[in-house]
């Protein structure tokens, strides 16, 4: 036996899944920065640390990615677990403070947006939403007239989402209080 072989390590293990959860990270991150049109995949594939053409065999291609990226920023469970008594209360303080935390639901929601300004994925978002977002709150709601109240319920909740984009900071003292309760006012209106 010689040296060589001794001192060789044995070849690396590959992860399939790993490398398909780096992709769909680093694609997500890279379409809610650059949106579609400007997104590259050899950037996506630069960032999760893998060849492009994994990206083809594992997703098909950029707008096959996309639709995965797109469906993974939806969180349909999220609602099923939230306490209707308390939803709220609980969604009015979240808007109430920083926009930056926690950071993934950010950058899911400036994915979303840039989404939704770009005719190539407007269209891909529109069917994402019907099933991951609009079907699970009308669920989630029930009664009498759930699919419109759903949508009232999502149009509430995007308002909030931009408006707290937009003032870059958590609100604070009286103002925090006055937005806190007629922001919960709102959003039971919404839930009758």
């Amino acid at each position: 036996m010689n040296d060589v072989a001794i001192l060789r390590a044995p070849p690396r293990r590959r992860d399939a899944e790993a490398t398909r959860a780096a992709i769909l990270a680093a694609a997500k991150a890279q379409f809610s920065v650059s949106g579609y049109d400007s997104t590259a995949l050899r950037d996506i594939a630069a960032e999760a640390g893998c060849d492009v053409a994994l990206i083809k065999r594992y997703f098909g291609g950029k707008a096959g990615l996309f639709t995965q990226a797109l469906r993974a920023s939806l969180h349909p469970e999220r609602l099923q677990a939230w306490n209707r008594a308390t939803f709220p209360r609980d969604v009015a303080a979240m808007m109430a403070g920083s926009p930056h935390a926690p950071e993934a639901q950010t950058q899911s929601f400036q994915f979303l947006l840039r989404a939704a300004t770009s005719p190539t994925t407007a269209p891909l978002l529109n069917v994402a939403v019907q099933e991951r977002f609009l079907a699970p709150i009308a669920e989630w709601l029930g009664g009498e007239d759930a699919g419109p109240r759903a949508r009232v319920l999502a149009a509430v909740f995007i308002g909030f989402l931009v408006e707290r984009l937009i003032r870059d900071e958590p609100l604070t003292g009286r103002e925090r209080e006055v937005f806190v309760d007629r922001a919960q006012a709102a959003l039971e209106a919404v839930l009758r």
